[in-house]
């Protein structure tokens, strides 16, 4: 058959047209790669997937300890740099700060073992050490900068620079939710105000944006402008609802695959169902006495953080896939950054949440969800064992530590090991991005898979361009 040359451009057209087509919307986004969304045909919606094999978690709940914690204070027993308190350190150390003296400063508080596992904790966190045998210890934790929005950046999203997605958007895109009447990601944080870097902590960047963290208030009313100012009947609101339906889908046939419409669209939907649910999920008042009291809620000093503690519990128990506490406002908005009044700042931050995060593992426990929820205790870097000013430590990327929980995390486990003086972690060492792929291979989802296609490249949580990121199987059970 002959073929003219207006049949031949008109076939090579198309594909030509096809391969442009293709690299346009790889660049905008609409492209995604995802192996674990095989339930559900579109990748942005909250419908339950499958991942990638089967998952030890279902859900995870961070404690976020915003400012750093100083672990040879609380997790790293350090009896050598006690020992030579006061004298210079014998290496150059890296400090962020000016007024670092380079002399090493031994911890003021005491530490004693618990548990049969034999972990030591300070005296400040006795309830944290109560609950020492179904906790892993990661005593060897590093990463890349010791700035504050950076290195939480870091913590939250796996590289240091902003507009990436957090962890809790990457879950939810790859698993959605369990229950269709709640977000897949859910924040708690002080009902006073944002600690470092605010809501950019729980963005879900260039996934769509129904991947965002969802802010619920831990006073007063759980889910904010959920119901009317005035009483309304239910007619006038299903009928209100339904006029509000054509006219969305009217504006997104005129304005296809617009991600933040097709969240507000989906998120107006949620919130209807979530007006017959979530009061109900987040009514803490249901809580027996014994648990009330477990958590602190009878405690002024410990109610603020025990609420937001017991809601995450009621939160996954429903079906949410990522809860993120955040601590008290008090020292601080970063209370653990003890650049100063070391003795009495550490001693307040730590009588707010060592209790209730205890009481979170050990509830969790008794209720037989601790094999399906992962606990993450965790700030976003260290401290230095050298003296800031007259009673404080500086910032230290080289060495933290992290308490991991459930989930299929080894118990009653120590971890690595940092220096003598707890400056750089030194045996068996695990970065952010390591833990972040372990944590994704719990909840069954490989964290080399897990891909959105933004701006032509594969992007991922464990970024291709971080070399060696690996699923560290010492830690899990």
């Amino acid at each position: 058959m002959s073929l003219t040359r207006r049949d031949f451009l008109q076939s090579i057209g198309g594909g030509f047209g096809a391969v442009a087509l293709a690299g346009l919307l790889g660049q905008s986004g609409w492209l995604t790669q995802l192996d674990a969304a095989e339930v559900s045909p579109r990748a942005d919606t909250l419908a339950p997937r499958q991942g990638h094999f089967p998952a030890k978690a279902k859900a995870i709940i961070q404690l976020c300890q915003n400012g750093g914690p100083s672990q040879m204070d609380l997790f790293d027993h350090k009896p050598e740099l006690s020992k030579r308190n006061g004298q210079p350190h014998p290496e150059q150390v890296e400090t962020f700060q000016l007024g670092n003296k380079n002399v090493l400063m031994g911890t003021p508080f005491q530490f004693s073992r618990h548990g049969q596992s034999g972990m030591e904790f300070s005296e400040l966190i006795p309830h944290l050490g109560s609950v020492a045998d179904d906790l892993c210890l990661i005593r060897s934790m590093y990463t890349e900068n010791n700035n504050h929005p950076f290195a939480l950046n870091m913590l939250q999203t796996g590289k240091t620079f902003a507009g990436r997605p957090a962890m809790g958007s990457w879950i939810g895109y790859a698993l959605g939710t369990e229950n269709g009447d709640l977000p897949s990601y859910i924040v708690l944080r002080d009902p006073a105000g944002y600690n470092t870097s605010g809501k950019m902590v729980w963005s879900s960047g260039w996934l769509p944006a129904v991947y965002q963290g969802t802010e619920f208030s831990s006073s007063g009313t759980p889910v904010l402008h959920l119901d009317p100012a005035r009483p309304v009947s239910k007619e006038s609101r299903a009928r209100a609802r339904r006029f509000l339906q054509e006219l969305n889908a009217t504006h997104l046939d005129n304005h296809p695959r617009e991600s933040e419409l097709e969240a507000r669209i989906q998120n107006f939907e949620l919130a209807a169902r979530m007006q017959l649910s979530a009061s109900q999920v987040l009514d803490l008042s249901q809580e027996t006495e014994a648990t009330r009291k477990l958590y602190g809620l009878d405690n002024p000093a410990t109610a603020g953080y025990a609420t937001r503690c017991l809601m995450a519990r009621r939160l996954v128990e429903s079906g949410v896939r990522f809860v993120q506490v955040f601590p008290p406002l008090d020292p601080s908005f970063q209370p653990w950054d003890n650049h100063g009044n070391l003795k009495k700042d550490l001693r307040k931050i730590c009588g707010y949440v060592d209790q209730p995060s205890a009481a979170l593992i050990t509830d969790l426990k008794q209720r037989g969800l601790l094999d399906d929820v992962i606990v993450m205790w965790t700030g976003e870097f260290g401290r230095l064992p050298i003296t800031e000013g007259t009673d404080g430590r500086d910032h230290n990327r080289h060495a933290f530590s992290t308490l991991m929980a459930g989930g299929g995390f080894k118990a009653g486990h120590i971890h690595g090991a940092t220096d003598e003086f707890g400056y750089k972690s030194e045996e068996q060492r695990v970065s952010v991005p390591d833990l972040h792929a372990t944590i994704l291979n719990q909840l069954g989802i490989d964290h080399r898979r897990l891909t959105y296609h933004h701006n032509g490249r594969p992007e991922r949580l464990t970024d291709p361009d971080v070399t060696g990121a690996r699923v560290v199987e010492e830690l899990l059970a």
